[in-house]
């Protein structure tokens, strides 16, 4: 006959399982802090690249085509931004409202942001 745990087995389990759940709770609090300190980071960059006037989006536009790259323009924005915020990405503005709100619209369906209230978007990481 097969043998079963006794209480002190499934008990060791159990604190195992407590252990690996604690752990796995520090980690994932410390790779958010990394991420927040990261997006930190990131809108530094972009403030301090706007000011020595090298915007560091501005190699998502591109002449050739004539096309933009919302995509790489919405990495580069803070977590929360507004319409103004994209506005003021270099070469973009002169777009028409309506281009930038049909770029923050195709953002919102494809799951890519989610709006927090009216004119104020959030980033989905």
């Amino acid at each position: 006959m097969p043998r079963r745990a006794g209480p002190e087995l499934s008990s060791a389990i159990r604190q195992m399982q407590q252990q690996a759940r604690a752990l796995l709770n520090q980690v994932r609090k410390q790779i958010r802090a990394k991420e927040n300190d990261l997006e930190r980071l990131r809108g530094e960059a972009q403030r301090l690249g706007m000011l020595a006037g090298q915007a560091g989006v501005s190699r998502h536009i591109s002449a050739n085509s004539g096309r933009t790259d919302w995509r790489g323009i919405l990495a580069h924005l803070p977590k929360q931004f507004k319409a103004s915020n994209i506005r003021a990405v270099r070469g973009l503005h002169n777009k028409r409202p309506s281009e930038i709100f049909a770029a923050i619209t195709r953002w919102i369906e494809a799951g890519a942001v989610k709006r927090k209230a009216r004119g104020v978007y959030e980033r989905v990481d």
